[in-house]
């Protein structure tokens, strides 16, 4: 006979935890929490939480190694070893059956296994069945292996498997300029590895606004990191003492063969569903995850999704943001998702953060854009740290000067930027940042330096 829960979640990280809390406590809900591989998720034990601890140690290598001398401060050159850098990251992190230990002590029913959905209000783990009212799927992303001829038969490693490394690379090829790309790749570059990072876009970070990405584009490359855009990878092979790849602009300009010793792929992300059933229950999905409206119902009533699964936003707060609209929305609340006002950031040094539109993004939604700008270097705060690359950029609506759109390349940017998340929610103008008062020295001070510019 199959156990009854009022909500099964499929899953275990960000948005399946917030939402069985959530169900629990708010709606005294007795909840079944159902992983196969990771307790706890991605972001606490692979991505978010331990990558940090590198982008940490790495600008403590950089700042000695480039800042001190000039600061007055004699120090010897500092070297990462990335054994103990990897030992600190792996103390930081729970291990699994505390994970187990700790969800049934909060008051959850855990099952470990493979989930598949026998019917809308059922699901399959090994030998068992569960029934609830409610299901949320909440099983993530991994990294998408791109069709690259020859990828198979190489070595690669991805964002989980490069925090496991206890010996430098001594180059590395890593294709994508997203956020993991950017970030890994200044990282080892720190830690000594020669870095390419290849895109097939016009520019890095290509979600974020084309003059943010120059600037921290013009930051890597000063540390010696290239940079290639709009190239494809078009084979890669692997050799005795590393891999081989061919470089194809999109231009159709020659190509280029580079050598490497290893291969990082951070171009993508894939969702985890295929062995949840989904067409046999009729759930409609894509290519890039499962489908769902504002309220994170999917096309199947009773179940919901939240979190990488949905490929919305592929945020941990975001994730935790979703799974709590979908309780709500289950137990009969009035809730919707509104992204509008979203920061986000990649945590390189500089940060490049991000709120709202950008002004292609801001013409599209039928408005009409205009933009100030304010170089980080003119930021008495920036002199202190020699800092030569950076920028605070404003969108906004010109008839109603209505913000739209922040965006930060600056150390700290992401705390400068979210602050202001609350404002644009509230509908503020380029002139109320320009006449808000302001602490100096700091680097925040550059977000009223720009929009006085507008007035």
């Amino acid at each position: 006979m199959a156990e009854a829960f009022d909500l099964i979640v499929i899953g275990a990280g960000s948005a399946a935890r917030d939402g069985a809390k959530k169900a629990a406590r708010e709606h005294g809900a007795r909840v079944a929490l159902v992983e196969r591989a990771r307790w706890g998720g991605s972001c606490p034990n692979v991505a978010c939480k331990p990558t940090k601890a590198y982008l940490v140690a790495a600008e403590l290598v950089h700042d000695i190694n480039t800042l001190a001398g000039k600061l007055g401060i004699e120090v010897g050159p500092a070297r990462a070893n990335l054994a103990r850098v990897k030992a600190r990251k792996d103390s930081l992190i729970k291990p699994q059956p505390t994970w187990v230990e700790d969800l049934k002590a909060a008051g959850f029913t855990t099952y470990d296994g493979e989930a598949a959905l026998v019917d809308a209000h059922t699901v399959r783990v090994g030998n068992e069945e569960l029934q609830a009212d409610r299901i949320l799927i909440a099983t993530g992303s991994r990294t998408a292996v791109p069709p690259i001829e020859g990828i198979d038969d190489v070595d690669w490693i991805d964002h989980v498997s490069a925090l496991e490394l206890t010996e430098l690379p001594e180059s590395l090829l890593i294709l994508g300029g997203g956020a993991v790309g950017l970030e890994f790749g200044q990282t080892l570059a720190r830690f000594g590895s020669k870095v390419t990072i290849v895109d097939g876009m016009d520019h890095i970070a290509p979600r974020s606004d084309p003059a943010a990405a120059a600037e921290l584009a013009a930051a890597l490359e000063d540390e010696g990191i290239e940079l290639v855009t709009n190239t494809f990878v078009s084979n890669v092979r692997q050799e005795e003492d590393g891999i081989e790849a061919v470089l194809s602009p999109r231009d159709r300009s020659p190509e280029r063969t580079l050598r490497a010793t290893r291969l990082m792929l951070a171009s993508g992300r894939v969702p985890n569903v295929e062995e949840l059933g989904l067409e046999q229950v009729g759930v409609e999905t894509t290519y890039q995850g499962i489908v769902v409206d504002e309220h994170l119902r999917t096309s199947v009533e009773g179940i919901w999704a939240a979190g990488d699964v949905t490929a919305v936003a592929q945020f941990t707060p975001v994730a935790q943001y979703q799974a709590r609209i979908a309780i709500a929305d289950m137990f009969g609340a009035e809730a919707s998702a509104d992204y509008d006002a979203l920061p986000t950031a990649i945590f390189t040094d500089p940060e490049l953060a991000q709120l709202g539109l950008t002004e292609a993004e801001a013409r599209d939604k039928g408005f009409q854009p205009e933009s100030v700008r304010h170089d980080l270097k003119d930021v008495q705060r920036a002199s202190y740290t020699d800092s030569k690359h950076g920028l605070y950029k404003l969108v906004f609506d010109g008839p109603t000067r209505r913000l739209l759109g922040v965006h930060v390349v600056s150390r700290s940017a992401s705390d400068i930027v979210q602050g202001l998340a609350v404002a644009m929610k509230l509908g503020a103008t380029v002139d109320d940042l320009a006449h808000v008062h302001h602490a100096f020295p700091t680097l925040g001070e550059g977000i009223k330096a720009a929009a006085e510019q507008a007035s």
